[in-house]
C-alpha cells in the first residue's frame, strides 16, 4: 500500500508544470530561484510590478543608499577647503539626486533580468494568490488569469511601509518610504515620525540637502539595538548637524492640510513642517496571497513563521526575506533563499545564517557592527576589554577629510577572542568586513593579535584595525 501511494505521488508530481514557484524577485526569492536553477530544477517566478528587484531594488535599499551616496559627496565637496568658497560652492536638490539614483535601479533593473533569463527560470508579471498549496493564481495587469502549478511554493513578497489608519497618505504632504521616491521638491523643513534605520538614513538625506529636519524618535535613544557609544555619536552627530531629535514621543493626530503638517504629540508637543515621513514600522505583503485557502495564517505584523530550513507550517511551503521579519536585511535575505533552495533539493540543509550577521545603517557617516556590544557583554558577565583607533589621527582620514568617526574592538581579556567590532564614520560599511572575516577563523585564529602582526597597505582607513588593536592590548593589566 506504501508503495502505491508512493507511485501515485510521483505521478501527480510529474504533472505540475513547474518544479518551484518562488512569488517576489527580490534578494529572497532571487537566491531561491537562482540556486534551484543551479540544481537543474524547473523554476518559475512571478513579479507583481512591471521591473524585477522587489521593494530592494525599486523603493528601499538601492535607491535610499544612491541618495544618501550623492548626498555624501556633495557634503565632502563644500566642506574641501580646495573647493569651499562662495564662489564653487554647490547644491543639488531632491529631484536632482533621484535622477543618480534612477540610473543605478535602472543598471541593477537590467542586470537582476538577465539573472532569470541565462538560468532559463520563467518570468510571471502580476499579483499572485493561492489556489491551493499545489497552484497559483496570476492575475496579469490586462485583467487575465493564469494557474501555474508546482512541487514547492516559496514565499518571498517581502514587506511594505505600516500605515495607521487615521493618517491621510494620499495627502500630497504626507510619504512613506516608498512615496518620498515621487517627490518633486526640496522641503525647506521636513518631520520624520520615527527614528529606526529608515527614519535615521533620510534624517541624514534631507539635513544634507539643507532642509530643516525634526526627528521624533518613539523611543528613549536612536537605534537601541546598536552600541551604546555608537548610537551616541550618531545622535551627537546629528544634533551637531542640527537636526532635531525627539525622544520618547507619539503622536496624537497629524493634520495635513493645503499649507503644511502639523503633529499633534501626546505629549502636548506641536510642530509645524512642510511634509511628513512616516517611517515607523512595516508589514508583511501576505494580504493578498489568499493565505487561508492553504491553512496558513500570518501574524499581527503580516509575517510568516519557518523553520529552521525556511519551511512554514505547510510542508511544500517556504518563505525567505522581510516576510519572516527578523533580520529584516537584503544580505540575510539571499541567504535564506538560498538555504531554502538547498532544503527543496535535499530535504533538509544543513547551512544557517551565521550568528554574526553584519549591520550596516547608511546614515552620514555610516554605522556598521557585528558580534556582540558592551551592554550585551557587560549582562553575560563575560570579561573584555575595549581598544579603540580614532579616524582623525588616521592619515587616509586626514587626505580624504572624513575624520570624523572612530572603530572600536571588544576582545576577551584571557583569550584575545574578538568578540565584536562596531564602527562610525565614512565607509563603515565596508570596513567592519575586515574584522568580520577575522571573527569567522576557526581554531584560534579569531585573536586580536593578528591586526598587531600584519601588515596594511598605508595610507589606508584599514590600519584602524591596527591602532585599535594595539590601543586594547596596551590597556590589559600586565
Amino acid at each position: 500500500m506504501a508503495k502505491q501511494k508512493s507511485s501515485l505521488k510521483a505521478a501527480k508530481k510529474n504533472t505540475y508544470q513547474y518544479d518551484a514557484i518562488i512569488i517576489g524577485t527580490g534578494p529572497g526569492g532571487e537566491g531561491t530561484a537562482m540556486n534551484l536553477a543551479k540544481s537543474k530544477k524547473r523554476v518559475a517566478v512571478i513579479e507583481k510590478q512591471e521591473s524585477v528587484g522587489g521593494g530592494c531594488t525599486h523603493w528601499g535599499t538601492i535607491p535610499s543608499k544612491a541618495l544618501r551616496h550623492s548626498v555624501s559627496r556633495l557634503i565632502e565637496y563644500n566642506r574641501n577647503p580646495l573647493f569651499n568658497t562662495k564662489e564653487h560652492r554647490n547644491k543639488l536638490t531632491f529631484p536632482d539626486i533621484l535622477n543618480h539614483a534612477g540610473n543605478v535601479i535602472s543598471k541593477q533593473v537590467n542586470l537582476r533580468t538577465s539573472f532569470y533569463d541565462r538560468n532559463r527560470i520563467s518570468l510571471y508579471h502580476g499579483e499572485a494568490s493561492f489556489v491551493d498549496q499545489h497552484t497559483i493564481q496570476v492575475k496579469r495587469p490586462d485583467g487575465s488569469i493564469e494557474l501555474l502549478t508546482a512541487e514547492t511554493i516559496v514565499i518571498a513578497t517581502g514587506s511594505r511601509p505600516y500605515h495607521p489608519p487615521q493618517l491621510d497618505f494620499d495627502h500630497s504632504r504626507v510619504y512613506d518610504s516608498d512615496t518620498i521616491l515621487k517627490l518633486k521638491h526640496d522641503p525647506r523643513h521636513i518631520i520624520i515620525y520615527g527614528a529606526g534605520v529608515i527614519g535615521c538614513e533620510y534624517a541624514s538625506i534631507f539635513r544634507g540637502l539643507g532642509s530643516k529636519v525634526d526627528l521624533i524618535n518613539t523611543r528613549d535613544r536612536l537605534l537601541a539595538f546598536m552600541d551604546a557609544e555608537i548610537s551616541d555619536a550618531l545622535s551627537y552627530h546629528f544634533w551637531n548637524s542640527g537636526i532635531v531629535i525627539r525622544h520618547n514621543e507619539d503622536f496624537e493626530k497629524i493634520e495635513a492640510n493645503d499649507n503644511c503638517v502639523i503633529v499633534h504629540m501626546q505629549s502636548g508637543k506641536k510642530m509645524q513642517a512642510d511634509c511628513i515621513l512616516f517611517a515607523n514600522g512595516r508589514t508583511g505583503n501576505t494580504d493578498t496571497l489568499n493565505l487561508a485557502s492553504v491553512g496558513l495564517v500570518a501574524d499581527g505584523r503580516g509575517l510568516l513563521k519557518v523553520n529552521e530550513n525556511q519551511q512554514t507550517d505547510i510542508d511544500n511551503i517556504y518563505a525567505v526575506g522581510d516576510v519572516i521579519g527578523y533580520p529584516s536585511l537584503a544580505s540575510a535575505a539571499f541567504d535564506q533563499g538560498r538555504i531554502a533552495a538547498d532544503a527543496i533539493v535535499d530535504g533538509h540543509c544543513s547551512a544557517k545564517l551565521i550568528s554574526d550577521l553584519p549591520v550596516g545603517i547608511y546614515t552620514i557617516p555610516e554605522i556598521s557592527s557585528v558580534g556582540k556590544n558592551e551592554q550585551e557583554l557587560t549582562i553575560a558577565k563575560i570579561p573584555y576589554e575595549v581598544g579603540r583607533a580614532q579616524f582623525k589621527h588616521l592619515a587616509r582620514a586626514q587626505i580624504a577629510g572624513t575624520e570624523v568617526g572612530s572603530l572600536k574592538i571588544l576582545f576577551h581579556i584571557e583569550t584575545k577572542e574578538i568578540l565584536g567590532i562596531h564602527c562610525f564614520g565614512e565607509r563603515a560599511t565596508e570596513i567592519i568586513h575586515i574584522g568580520q572575516a577575522i571573527m569567522e577563523q576557526k581554531n584560534g585564529g579569531n585573536n586580536i593579535n593578528y591586526f598587531v602582526h600584519t601588515t596594511f597597505n598605508y595610507p589606508t582607513m584599514a590600519e584602524a584595525y591596527r591602532v585599535a588593536a594595539l590601543n586594547g592590548l596596551n590597556r590589559l593589566i600586565k
